[in-house]
This record gives structure tokens, C-alpha cells and sequence, in this order.
């Protein structure tokens, strides 16, 4: 219990700052002493029910959810959307930026942070193991290490759900000779090996070995002998290789890396803290790191273009036109080269720069297609490390063609699971043929209809169920959207402003 309070007063203090309080005027509002609120912060007070309820109204903010309950969106469909919407900043790039902040000694202030679940269990991590992390006005991060982490008091029920905890072993390396990581969580997409991190990190003097319930990390750091090849083109596995390479003297070349938007996030913040890298972009990254890092910096992460993705799919598969502000095109144009060749139109703005100033942005508008779209001609497939479509926008091509005439073959090769939660979208009226774990054939156009339906455990799935009852006449229900909350911040209300009519339903 005395964790759990811990746990809440973290929450409370935090939230309370961001909503600019002090201790008093807070303990007014509520009702209370001062002396009171600073022991709920220090989780020195058990709390009724009754409490923390009313601390979630002075804050406006649900502190909890009761256990056995779920958070479920009622969607009334069949709405056009218009308007337009501005991206919020890349989940992937935000965690693992919050993961390389431990590389430096100094402050790191991170701009325009997506406030979402994933976000949040990486700030749980960090701050349980001595980390001040700080929420300021217009959803900046300010992360501030302390001389030496307390590596024993991580918090493992954070650290599970999320795989990105496994970032952490590049950061650490460098400093701690033997530590452990919790086993990661996240989205339920089948096996998904750790290999092509095991292998990277071997080459920099990192031996991790699995044990019941954590990773245990033994490092003696060194310069690889030779070029690090990575095993797979991993985003995150690149990451960890870039994470290890930044703070070794010397040069390190990383062949075979991953050249996907979140690297580059990544090597643009490194080369913030003095890190030397050539080839950004490309598969062969050469980094120059350094001994020591300790400087005042301060970064934003690019637009992210999943979120993109994500309400082109809803413009296209409720007939909708919308413009989707600050997309970052660089990783949208094959994508919509594709939505072209199936006959959807839309206009792209001149490119501008991004707040870093290194990627280009454009603004999207998105026409009606009136339902002349076409079903591809081949097969719509991802392909790793930033090429062709990206592996986390194919599923958004499930709705997309569902609308459009014609046989479509999704081919999703490189999770087992996912494939098999399309076929919740046949719950909705999609006409979807499961070939196989990996292959969906999907005949358009769709008949939509309403349904109640509970959220499946990958987030990308889920989003795609709640994009098409967007286009569904009448109400359906989709529960338990914690995964929806893990990677996109506020995604119904965004939804609600561009003319959707989702209510946001707490299920004790």
C-alpha cells in the first residue's frame, strides 16, 4: 500500500505543477492544509475513494482507474469530418529521447511531448530510479539525472508495460557495470525477440542474459573491434546500437541500421549533445562519441507521421475532406503515392521546416473520393528501417481499402498476431478473407454497420476498429482503449473536433 500511495503522490505532484498550483492554493481548493497535501505528495496518507475523487475534480484529471474497469468510447457514426487537424509530436521519437537523456549529465528539455500512456510509463521508470522529471507549460520535458540512479527502486509494473524499457541498457551501459530490466509489455503483436539487441550490444562489451521476470545486464564498455551489424533493421535495436555508440571514444560504424524517422530524432538529439554522426538518413550510420556528456540542451521531436496515417485513413474511410497540419512527408510519400494510384486526390503544400529545423513538414488536404476509389493492383506490404510503407502504417490500409472497389491483399509479414486482429474489423462489416497468420484479403466496398466491441491489444488494430465506426451508421461500442491511450493523446476528443461524435464512457 505504502508503494501505491508513493505511486499516486507522484501523480498528484506532478499534475498539480502542470496545472500551475502552489501546495497552498491547492490545499484550499480542496479543502485541506497545506501540511496535508504535501504528505499525499510524499505518499504519506492513505486515501479514501471519496479523496481522491475529489482531487480529480480540483485537478480535472482522473487520478485512477478502479480495477476491473475500462475506459470505452461510444461512437455515433456515420458523420462526415471536416476542418483540420495540426500533429501533435512522434510517440516513438519521445521515448526513446527520454531513454538517451540519461546519456548526459546535464538538463535535457525535451518540446511538445505527446502526453500519452507510453510517454508516461517511461517517466514513471526514470523518476522511480532517482530521475526529476518535469512537466512545463506547452507539454515541455525537463529531465534532470541525479549523480548516481537508483537502479534497484525501478519501477517494474511501469517498465513492463512497455518494450522500449529495453533502451535502457544502451543508456546504462556506460555507467553501471551490472544492472536488471524488467521484461517489456506493450502491445500483444507475437513474438518479438530481443536478438537484434542482444547482438548489437555484445559489440560494445554488453552481455544480457534472461532471467525469470528481468534481463540482467553485465557491461565492461568498448569500442567495437569492427563494423556493428545489426542482426535486423530495428528502429528501436538501432537505437539502443546508437545509444551505446554515443558514449564511446572513437569511431563506431553501425551497418545495416534503420533509417526510419525515430532514428533520425535520435541522431539529431545526440548530435545536440556533441556526438558526431554521418550518414543519417541512410543504412550506414559512423558516430563519433564522446567520454563524457553534460550540457544544458534542448530539442523537439518531429510531427509524427503515424498520426498522420491515422487521420488520412479516417478523412478516406468516412468520405471526408480534411487538412491534416505539419505531416512530416518524407515519410508519408510513398504511402500516398499508393492512395494515389487507387484514384484518391488531395493536395500538398510547399515544404517547411519542422521545430528542430532538419525534417520538412507539409500540410495535407484531403479530398472526397465519392467512392471511386479503386482497390491496388498489388499488394499492399511494409518494408523496415523507413523504406516503402511503414511497418506501423499498414494496418490504416485496412479501412482505406474496405471502402474502395475491389479485392485488396494486405500482407503483414512482420508481426504473427496482427494479421489475425484484422479480422475484428468483419465484427463491422468488412468483407475480410484471413489467408493466413500474416495475409488479409479484403473485398470493397463495405457495407459498414455498428457494433459492440472490445478493444484488441495492439494499438494499431484497435485504432483501425475505431476508424471504421467512424464510418458505420448508428452506435457502436469500443472497449477497454487503454492500447489506443498508450499511443496517441486525446485521439477522440481530435477526432470530435474534425465533426466525429465519440463519447469517452468510464466502466467501473
Amino acid at each position: 500500500m505504502h508503494e501505491t500511495n508513493q505511486k499516486i503522490g507522484r501523480l498528484i505532484h506532478q499534475i498539480r505543477q502542470e496545472r500551475g498550483l502552489t501546495q497552498a492554493a491547492f490545499a484550499q481548493q480542496l479543502g485541506t492544509s497545506q501540511s496535508a497535501v504535501n504528505r499525499i505528495e510524499h505518499g504519506k496518507q492513505n486515501l479514501s475513494l471519496d479523496t481522491l475523487g475529489r482531487i480529480s475534480d480540483v485537478l480535472n484529471k482522473q487520478l485512477i482507474t478502479l480495477s476491473g474497469s475500462a475506459i470505452n468510447l461510444r461512437v455515433e457514426g456515420g458523420h462526415e469530418l471536416k476542418g483540420e487537424i495540426a500533429l501533435k509530436t512522434s510517440k516513438n521519437a519521445a521515448v526513446a529521447l527520454l531513454c538517451a537523456s540519461l546519456l548526459n549529465k546535464g538538463t535535457t528539455r525535451l518540446k511538445r511531448v505527446a502526453r500519452i500512456e507510453e510517454v508516461n510509463r517511461i517517466i514513471e521508470v526514470l523518476t522511480s530510479i532517482g530521475v526529476q522529471v518535469k512537466w512545463l507549460p506547452g507539454n515541455d520535458l525537463e529531465i534532470k539525472p541525479p549523480r548516481k540512479l537508483e537502479l534497484a527502486s525501478m519501477n517494474k509494473e511501469a517498465a513492463r508495460k512497455t518494450r522500449i524499457v529495453i533502451m535502457l541498457a544502451g543508456s546504462l551501459m556506460h555507467d553501471y557495470p551490472e544492472f536488471k530490466i524488467p521484461y517489456a509489455g506493450g502491445c500483444e503483436l507475437g513474438r518479438r525477440t530481443i536478438l537484434p539487441h542482444i547482438y548489437a550490444l555484445e559489440d560494445f562489451g554488453v552481455k544480457i542474459v534472461a532471467h525469470s521476470g528481468h534481463y540482467n545486464v553485465v557491461s565492461t564498455p568498448r569500442l567495437p573491434r569492427g563494423p556493428v551489424v545489426m542482426y535486423e533493421m530495428s528502429d528501436v535495436a538501432t537505437e539502443n546500437a546508437l545509444l551505446a555508440a554515443a558514449r564511446q571514444e572513437g569511431e563506431t560504424v553501425i551497418k545495416q541500421a534503420s533509417a526510419n524517422y525515430m532514428v533520425r530524432d535520435l541522431c539529431y538529439f545526440l548530435e545536440k549533445l556533441g556526438v558526431k554522426i554521418d550518414g543519417i538518413g541512410t543504412n550506414t550510420l559512423r558516430v563519433q562519441g564522446l567520454k563524457e556528456i553534460k550540457k544544458s540542451v534542448s530539442y523537439s521531436p518531429t510531427e509524427d507521421p503515424v498520426e498522420a496515417m491515422t487521420f488520412i485513413a479516417a478523412a478516406v474511410t468516412t468520405d471526408s475532406s480534411i487538412t491534416i497540419r505539419r505531416a512530416p512527408i518524407d515519410f508519408l510519400e510513398f504511402e500516398l503515392l499508393k492512395l494515389s494510384k487507387m484514384g484518391l486526390k488531395f493536395d500538398v503544400s510547399t515544404p517547411y521546416k519542422a521545430d528542430s529545423g532538419r525534417s520538412d513538414l507539409v500540410d495535407i488536404e484531403v479530398h472526397k473520393h465519392n467512392g471511386e476509389l479503386k482497390a491496388p493492383e498489388e499488394k499492399i506490404h511494409p518494408l523496415p528501417g523507413g523504406d516503402g510503407i511503414n511497418i506501423d502504417h499498414l494496418p490504416y490500409f485496412v479501412p482505406i481499402v474496405a471502402v474502395a472497389q475491389g479485392r485488396s491483399l494486405i500482407h503483414d509479414w512482420v508481426y504473427e498476431d496482427r494479421a489475425l486482429m484484422y479480422t475484428e474489423m468483419k465484427k463491422i462489416g468488412v468483407n475480410l478473407e484471413l489467408a493466413d497468420p500474416h495475409r488479409v484479403f479484403v473485398d470493397g466496398p463495405t457495407r459498414w454497420r455498428a457494433a459492440d466491441i472490445v478493444a484488441p491489444s495492439g494499438l494499431r488494430p484497435a485504432v483501425i476498429l475505431l476508424i471504421g465506426m467512424l464510418a458505420a451508421g448508428g452506435i457502436s461500442m469500443l472497449r477497454n482503449v487503454y492500447t489506443i491511450n498508450r499511443g496517441y493523446e486525446d485521439l477522440a476528443d481530435r477526432l470530435n473536433s474534425l465533426g466525429a461524435h465519440i463519447s469517452v464512457i468510464h466502466e467501473a
